[in-house]
């Protein structure tokens, strides 16, 4: 701590008393300064001990202490000390009086003590204090730095910080998620400061804010090299952090830097490395591959995983989508193959896990933003990612995989969807292809002249060959769900066969009208759907 007017009077060897402000004697003081000016506010900074012998001063008149007294106060001198038996052989009682109205402590200096003394005893307890400091900042950067290198993430590191502030620490990724926090109540806290790192992002890097209300004190801090904030350490305290809080935590800043914020060469030969297996595992090469991707990638290859394809329309780019996905992989310990393709990103990621989680909410959102009305009407459309997603795959299946992505991308590119997975098109049903514009402009041609027929009111031609077929061709169970009588739908289906001039009898024909129906869907009556969920069949 630095020295209070406490301490200098306990100081043995300067024997000083106190005359007044004796409740405000933990004052730090910043210095001890000697000046007989009747003014020396404008040669103060605050903080300071201000060391007077009266030679100019009025020492006996109340009403010229009280202004003097009132002005150091203002200046923030923190404490006055009165020399005795140099002009006055005791503290005159005016400005003892005006002390103790300004609330200032005065100290009563003795002949024998010299004002150099006391310059000297304030100078050394500075340098005790600076050093312990120092000490401290150098003992808290070699603990942080073994808890950065002892391989157990950011959480050890910022229990330490969080130990040395007297306060709390958390870690944020790029998209202003919190990675880790200690102690663990802070996750809390720190999540509640997400709007203010996305400010901060906004700043190029370094940059850093001070925020916080009633709770505590709480600095945020950019990590990153280069212009890029890769992510953002947050400080909590109780008071503004002294030097050593401040040699702890420019230490973390630095350390979480180095392990979040890769160097450019570290990441261009990890896409390197990352392209070679994704070579080797579409050329049916699992084992070369395995070997090559080391502790990087070989536990990606050692459970399911996803292959997905990602391409953007400008002004968008796959980059945002590959940076929420290893923001998420990296919380969890995931491990991530991301392989940049020209305007594309193929990605390797754990089936069931945060990447895959985070590219599904990405997605969604996207989905969500695209609904919402334009601002303004001539506004032109912003660009998009577009995603296709293999079904889970091992090693010796990327290749299938690959083509699995790239279908389900095709059919989210026609479709205008920001993510389609191949398990959609392969769960055993053709139903979810039937959307596409092209299958419907069929299906309308196809249904047209029976829809017309139906708005005339001449019968309902369309409901009852939806029964018909829903119940493969059983004309009571149709009926029955009709409410007509048998012939009456077996007259119906007659007309249905004129007006088309196609037999019901082809299965092919059932297996078209069928889709036709499928591809249109606005049931308004009950057999819009097929028991069972089978297809109707002859």
């Amino acid at each position: 701590m630095p020295p209070t007017l406490a301490s200098l009077v306990q100081h043995s060897a300067l024997k000083l008393t106190v005359r007044a402000g004796a409740d405000r004697l933990d004052a730090p003081v910043r210095w001890a300064h000697a000046s007989e000016l009747t003014d020396p506010v404008p040669y103060m900074e605050g903080g300071e001990l201000l060391l007077v012998t009266a030679t100019n001063l009025d020492a006996e008149n109340p009403e010229a202490m009280r202004r003097y007294v009132r002005r150091l106060a203002g200046a923030g001198v923190v404490g006055l000390g009165f020399a005795v038996g140099v002009h006055y052989d005791d503290v005159p009682q005016a400005l003892v009086d005006a002390a103790e109205e300004a609330g200032l402590p005065l100290l009563e200096v003795p002949r024998r003590t010299p004002f150099l003394a006391i310059a000297k005893a304030v100078s050394s307890a500075i340098a005790a204090d600076q050093y312990r400091a120092v000490t401290a900042g150098f003992e808290a950067q070699r603990e942080l730095t073994k808890a950065a290198l002892s391989g157990d993430g950011p959480g050890e590191l910022l229990t330490r910080l969080a130990a040395h502030v007297d306060g709390w620490a958390a870690l944020y990724d790029a998209s202003g998620a919190v990675v880790a926090a200690a102690p663990d109540w802070a996750a809390r806290r720190a999540a509640r400061l997400t709007p203010d790192v996305e400010r901060l992002r906004e700043r190029l890097a370094p940059a850093s804010m001070v925020v916080g209300g009633t709770e505590d004190r709480v600095e945020l801090q950019s990590l990153g090299t280069g212009r890029r904030v890769r992510g953002a350490l947050a400080v909590g305290t109780g008071a503004a952090p002294g030097t050593a809080e401040r040699y702890a935590m420019h230490s973390a800043v630095a350390l979480l830097t180095l392990t979040t914020a890769r160097s450019r060469s570290l990441q261009g030969a990890e896409q390197r490395l990352g392209a070679a297996v994704l070579r080797m595992l579409l050329a049916g090469q699992p084992d070369h591959a395995r070997a090559v991707a080391g502790d990087l990638y070989g536990g990606l290859l050692d459970a399911p995983f996803r292959l997905l394809i990602a391409e953007a329309s400008a002004p968008a780019t796959p980059a945002a989508l590959g940076e929420a996905m290893e923001a998420a992989a990296f919380r969890t310990g995931e491990a991530l193959l991301a392989v940049p393709e020209g305007e594309r990103l193929v990605v390797l990621a754990a089936d069931g896990g945060a990447a895959v989680a985070a590219c599904t909410a990405f997605a969604e959102a996207q989905e969500a933003h695209a609904e919402r009305p334009p601002r303004e009407p001539a506004a032109t459309e912003e660009g998009r990612v577009v995603v296709g997603l293999s079904a889970p795959a091992g090693p010796i299946a990327v290749s299938a995989a690959y083509k699995q992505a790239e279908q389900a991308l095709s059919v989210a590119r026609r479709r205008g969807r920001a993510l389609v997975e191949h398990e959609e098109l392969a769960t055993g049903s053709v139903l979810p292809l039937l959307a596409d514009d092209a299958v419907r402009a069929f299906a309308d041609g196809m249904l047209r002249a029976l829809h017309e027929h139906d708005a005339k009111g001449r019968g309902d031609l369309v409901a009852s060959l939806r029964a018909w077929l829903s119940h493969h061709g059983q004309w009571d169970a149709a009926a029955a769900d009709l409410g007509v009588h048998r012939h009456t739908l077996r007259y119906r289906m007659r007309r249905v066969e004129e007006i088309l001039g196609r037999s019901l009898d082809d299965p092919d024909v059932r297996m078209e009208l069928w889709l036709a129906l499928k591809a249109t869907s606005s049931p308004t009556t009950p057999q819009g759907q097929t028991p069972q969920g089978q297809t109707p069949q002859g």
